[in-house]
């Protein structure tokens, strides 16, 4: 054997050492992640349920000033009874917790049917925006999300017009607020 034979058998085995180096983490990774579905990440961080694929509303169904803004939607069937009063309360203490983010959220109440007590709203609620429609208005439609009323609920609708996240009537505020947080801090919209 040659010196030169030599030379060149130790190279290719240190440049196949250092591709081993490389891509031996980057397969173990893979395989790990894919290969075995007990080392894949469980759970989820939202609160809220997620709406795949995300739903664009009517255009012109919510007020013009909510244009580049996150909307947090509370839907009034009828009158705005006790749930419905503890929903604008939620929406609009999560609304102030956001401190800074303020004004990149605004609240919005869908009135169907005999709905409400202006004078209530307007005291208790300056900042929210009221939409009234009708039962089977295009906007309630495109926030049905199962069979169930929407009253009580609460719909996120992101800075370009789409719902895709909603809060069961029982769901915590907290987990709204952790959720908006979270939203408003990956998002550079809004």
């Amino acid at each position: 054997m040659t010196a030169l034979a030599t030379q060149d058998r130790r190279q290719r085995r240190l440049l196949v050492g250092l591709a081993v180096l490389f891509f031996a983490p980057l397969a173990l990774s893979f395989y790990l992640y894919y290969g075995h579905s007990s080392l894949q990440p469980l759970g989820k961080v939202n609160r809220g349920e997620l709406v795949l694929p995300p739903r664009a509303l009517p255009m012109g169904a919510l007020p013009p000033a909510s244009a580049n803004k996150w909307t947090l939607i509370v839907v009034a069937d009828g009158s705005c009874d006790t749930l419905c009063r503890r929903r604008l309360y939620d929406t609009r203490q999560v609304r102030t917790a956001l401190d800074r983010d303020l004004p990149r959220v605004q609240r919005v109440l869908v009135a169907s049917g005999d709905c409400c007590d202006e004078t209530f709203l307007a005291r208790e609620h300056p900042d929210l925006a009221t939409v009234h429609a009708a039962p089977d208005a295009p906007l309630l439609a495109a926030l049905r999300v199962d069979a169930a009323t929407p009253a009580g609920r609460i719909y996120v609708v992101d800075p370009l017009g789409n719902f895709m996240m909603w809060y069961a009537a029982d769901a915590p505020a907290k987990g709204l607020l952790e959720d908006m947080k979270r939203l408003l801090k990956l998002s550079h919209i809004g």
